[in-house]
């Protein structure tokens, strides 16, 4: 799907689920709960919020729902227990923020705001994660044997495969602001310790003054590939969108993997290109209607 404004932008809003679905499952239930959470974020926009207030909004509400591979619908890693990974960025300020290798909270994408805003750095990783994250009152997971479970079209054969999957926004609010947040359990049976590029400010989560961008997909690919920042900075040298993000594809499948984006630009433009076999995704602009796919 790429969706062009027709008239002068308002506001614009790009959601992902993922780019590991698997062609011939079912995936009903994600692309009705994009919808809806589509629509919801798109009133938000509406009534004026930050960018960045949706953005994590959205991320919080797809970690939280356990239908995707974040937040409660992580699977365990190579020592038996969930790391998770976030990132968010203000284009307006340049500011960013990310945890990585978080154990057992629910919304990782609130920690990684949190950073962004109460610290002087802008990533946190492992127990220094851990500690801040319990510090600021986030909420951890209880119960981490019962909380988390297999998000749609998962099964248990996918858990010791290299499945993989992320959730991420990025919008453009009336205020002419953009940003974007990523986040994701990692790919299925990784090595404790692992991350990829989700956290990364830059091959996984950019936003500036022109674009703001969330990508998904072989997280190490992606980041050898340049990943977000590729397609930031060719834009910014005057490479049309759809080009700038498709070279940066073309990259992450010559080196073996393969990935997905959603883009949204201060002209309202949204792309939302992959080149694995889907890419759970919807979008909405003052100039395009709601659309939501995962295949087609």
């Amino acid at each position: 799907i790429s969706l062009m404004p027709k008239s002068n932008k308002n506001y614009a809003l790009a959601l992902h689920g993922g780019a590991g679905p698997v062609a011939g499952r079912d995936y009903t239930v994600t692309e009705t709960h994009l919808r809806e959470l589509t629509l919801d974020c798109e009133g938000w926009l509406q009534a004026g919020r930050s960018a960045l207030d949706v953005v994590e909004h959205a991320v919080t509400e797809l970690e939280t729902c356990g239908l995707y591979v974040a937040g409660r619908g992580s699977a365990p890693n190579s020592a038996g227990h969930v790391e998770l990974d976030a990132s968010i960025m203000d284009g307006r300020t340049r500011e960013a923020g990310a945890v990585a290798a978080l154990r057992d909270f629910v919304n990782p994408v609130q920690v990684a705001r949190s950073v962004m805003e109460k610290t002087p750095h802008v990533m946190l990783a492992g127990d220094g994660a851990l500690e801040f994250a319990r510090g600021q009152g986030f909420d951890e997971v209880s119960d981490p044997l019962n909380y988390y479970r297999l998000p749609v079209g998962v099964t248990s054969d996918d858990i010791q495969g290299t499945a993989h999957g992320t959730v991420g926004a990025v919008a453009l609010d009336t205020h002419g602001n953009l940003s974007a947040a990523t986040s994701t359990g990692g790919t299925f049976g990784k090595l404790h310790g692992r991350i990829g590029d989700t956290p990364l400010i830059g091959p996984g989560t950019w936003a500036d003054d022109t674009i703001a961008i969330s990508c998904t997909g072989t997280g190490e690919h992606i980041i050898r590939s340049g990943g977000a920042t590729a397609i930031a900075f060719r834009y910014r040298s005057g490479v049309a969108l759809a080009d700038a993000i498709q070279e940066m594809l073309d990259e992450v499948k010559r080196l073996g993997g393969d990935a997905g984006v959603i883009a949204v630009t201060s002209a309202a433009e949204i792309a939302m290109p992959y080149n694995s076999d889907g890419m759970k995704r919807a979008a909405v602009s003052t100039t395009a209607p709601l659309a939501v796919a995962t295949f087609s």
